[in-house]
């Protein structure tokens, strides 16, 4: 039995931290968390991978780009999921890895697209990119819509389920995790440098196109092990507001990690116990991902209200 059930707002926090306490001491097992802590751990985790890969695309005015990616990553899941379902048809085992490469390469093919449209074929960048993601993104939805309207695939694709996390999406995020803080830790100094200059980074002899491809690829990994907890449309949240929150909070890359990473574990914390105070108090199931949004927005705005108070002092 769920030890969190019938628990209200305030009655989550001192439960979650106990059970923290007992995890971290070795007298309760991973295998024995409670549902809603996956909930915190796994969206937790995401917003830290979403933060790490994030805060560059915000400082490299990348943001168009990754609202894209983690769109068009559908198609790939899409295309793959019909042939898992064919194949599990005929009694071969369905491997969900498949699902992960074949996003990662529709995320790596709409980076490639959009760079072969501007660079060689002259288009500006924000045309690129709309007629890319536009192109890949309808695809997807027709794909979902034709052919998996009895898989229960289209809604929490491109919405996610929260509720349906178990402890292997945990683990990927970890993974993700620990894959995007060794990207940004070894190249610091070089994505410090390119993120601020790049046209000094170019004549130091750097190829801020290769960053560019492997910030990509890193953001296709992070929006993957996403897309089961918040889909595709939620996670550009997780990508983008955080690190705009970040930034109103400092303009240092490293403060900028920091705090974007810690926002979205807040966000992630709070939204799980406040999805649980609904169903508890009001019997009403709301979208855990969706209330993680939503304070990801609110804190944005906090953030943003004391600067809106310095200049509206200084117009005074």
């Amino acid at each position: 039995m769920n030890p969190y059930t019938g628990k209200t707002f305030f009655e989550f926090f001192p439960l979650f931290f106990h059970r923290l306490f007992l995890l971290c001491s070795g007298s309760l097992r991973f295998s024995e968390l409670a549902s809603d802590e996956i909930q915190v751990f796994t969206l937790g985790l995401i917003g830290i991978a979403a933060s790490l890969v994030g805060t560059l695309l915000v400082l490299k005015k990348m943001t168009m780009l990754a609202n894209s990616l983690s769109h068009t990553i559908l198609l790939g899941i899409a295309i793959a999921y019909l042939f898992l379902f064919t194949t599990a048809s005929r009694g071969i085992p369905i491997n969900f890895s498949i699902l992960l490469i074949a996003s990662l390469v529709t995320g790596l093919l709409t980076t490639v697209l959009t760079q072969l449209l501007h660079q060689f074929f002259r288009l500006q960048e924000d045309a690129s990119i709309g007629i890319v993601f536009t192109s890949l993104f309808a695809l997807g939805i027709v794909i979902v819509t034709l052919f998996t309207r009895n898989a229960h695939i289209g809604l929490e694709v491109v919405m996610g389920n929260a509720d349906a996390l178990h402890l292997d999406d945990c683990k990927l995020a970890f993974a993700v995790v620990l894959c995007n803080f060794a990207v940004v830790t070894l190249f610091f100094k070089e994505w410090k440098l390119i993120s601020f200059d790049a046209e000094l980074a170019t004549s130091l002899g750097f190829r801020p196109s290769l960053f560019n491809y492997l910030l990509m690829l890193v953001a296709s990994a992070t929006a993957i092990s996403a897309f089961r907890a918040v889909g595709v449309l939620l996670f550009l949240a997780f990508l983008v507001g955080l690190p705009l929150t970040a930034r109103l909070l400092s303009h240092n890359l490293r403060p900028m990690l920091f705090w974007a990473s810690g926002i979205g574990l807040g966000c992630a914390l709070i939204g799980v116990a406040l999805s649980r105070h609904f169903l508890t108090a009001h019997q009403m199931p709301l979208s855990t991902a969706g209330l993680v949004v939503s304070l990801i927005g609110i804190s944005f705005l906090i953030a943003l209200l004391p600067r809106h108070l310095t200049i509206s002092k200084k117009m005074g």
